[in-house]
């Protein structure tokens, strides 16, 4: 087999064609590197942007809808303080009935039984182990797995399960929050065909501010 039909062999294996990856920015990190993340580095542009490996996120996003796809979504908690990743994240935890914390995360939501909004998850997803840091901390004291979607400059010996992504960018957190949302349901046996999945990448985007 020639390259050529090597590299349309592995596209095809995609959840779906590589350049929709592309052109929602998915592959785009930042001018920074994290050791963490090395192993998820395509290259260097010359502008001095890290290039993520599409192909890798493709893998993670299926390795964490199967590891979700295990526990009651009422279980599953979904953060995130990003601007452009609070839409995206409502727009999963409504797909797949988890609640979800978009804005700033309240301290002592998992931790204090007296804080009015207080939850006991058993899985944490976030949007950015940086920007949901302190979520992220109350779910390292409970000892709850952690799923965290992480650009070139993360670190990420705190998180369980690492979605490489560009985790800052509109388009591509809907783009990944929509792949997640319909691989979930897939795993989970609510869709025969990951076709089936009603909504678009559009419906998970945050307006432009």
């Amino acid at each position: 087999m020639s390259d050529e039909e090597n590299t349309t062999t592995v596209c095809n294996d995609l959840l779906v064609a590589e350049d929709i990856y592309l052109t929602s920015g998915v592959h785009i990190g930042t001018q920074q590197k994290s050791a963490d993340m090395k192993d998820f580095i395509y290259k260097v542009r010359q502008d001095g942007l890290y290039v993520l490996d599409v192909k890798k996120t493709d893998e993670r996003i299926r390795a964490a809808a199967s590891f979700l796809a295990r526990y009651d979504p009422k279980r599953v908690l979904v953060v995130s303080a990003r601007q452009y990743g609070q839409k995206p994240a409502r727009e999963f935890s409504k797909a797949i009935g988890a609640p979800a914390f978009a804005g700033r995360f309240v301290p002592g939501t998992l931790t204090n039984p007296a804080n009015p909004g207080f939850i006991e998850p058993e899985v944490l997803v976030v949007t950015d182990p940086s920007a949901d840091k302190q979520a992220l901390n109350e779910a390292l004291n409970l000892g709850i797995p952690i799923v965290a979607m992480c650009d070139a400059n993360n670190e990420t010996r705190n998180v369980d399960l690492v979605i490489p992504t560009n985790n800052k960018g509109r388009r591509a957190l809907a783009c990944i929050y929509w792949l997640l949302s319909r691989e979930v349901l897939y795993a989970r046996g609510d869709l025969k065909d990951p076709a089936d999945f009603n909504m678009e990448i559009e419906d998970f985007e945050a307006k432009l501010v």
